[in-house]
């Protein structure tokens, strides 16, 4: 039995299929008096404000929090250890493990309180728009380019006042902690004690 040689060509198999794109966008759409930003809608006649402003990281906040942390942890700490030292004289091997247990979890706090500080201290500013409704509801979505943000502020009012007004753009959705940015307008009221009335962060 002879072994067929093989042909000078041979089938090549199809190449496997793409894997799908994933946009980071969603997209912005005002259709019969509603709006919505990807899955969630928000009653036109519900809009309370539509606003661009730039959000800043609270770095000052962030240090604080910081110096805080690793203050109360350290006295924490020290304050165990010699509390340690003092009633466990007899037992020094539980003493020290204990000690070590204490330090290595002050020494994890402050390394995750570290790495929180530095993550707002080089976050960027971002030029926003941001949807708030008559509730607590608020949508934020942001452009790279910030006069097309302030074009569709404009849409959004005309929307408002023309109920028949219908578009759909793509925007980009942006994730704020309000821990770690000033977000809108700090609002005081007066007649309390320490109030300054409005501040624009």
């Amino acid at each position: 039995m002879t072994t067929p040689e093989p042909s000078g060509h041979f089938e090549v198999p199809p190449p496997p299929p793409s894997p799908p794109t994933v946009s980071p966008g969603v997209d912005l759409r005002v259709s019969k008096r509603l709006l919505w930003v990807g899955g969630a809608c928000y009653p036109l006649h519900n809009v309370a404000r539509v606003y661009t402003l730039t959000i800043h990281p609270r770095r000052k906040e962030a240090v604080l929090r910081f110096l805080k942390i690793f203050v109360i942890t350290g006295a924490v700490a020290l304050t165990l250890t010699v509390l340690s030292g003092i009633t466990m004289v007899a037992d020094r091997e539980t003493g020290s493990g204990l000690m070590t247990f204490v330090w290595l979890g002050s020494v994890a706090v402050v390394v995750y309180a570290l790495v929180e500080m530095l993550q707002v201290l080089s976050a960027q500013s971002h030029y926003v728009l941001a949807v708030e409704t008559s509730g607590p509801s608020q949508a934020v979505v942001t452009l790279r380019d910030p006069h097309h943000l302030n074009q569709l502020v404009g849409q959004i009012a005309h929307a408002i006042e023309n109920p028949e007004t219908e578009f759909q753009v793509r925007v980009d959705t942006i994730t704020i902690s309000p821990k770690n940015y000033y977000f809108g307008d700090n609002v005081n009221m007066y007649g309390g004690s320490g109030n300054v009335g409005m501040a624009s962060a």
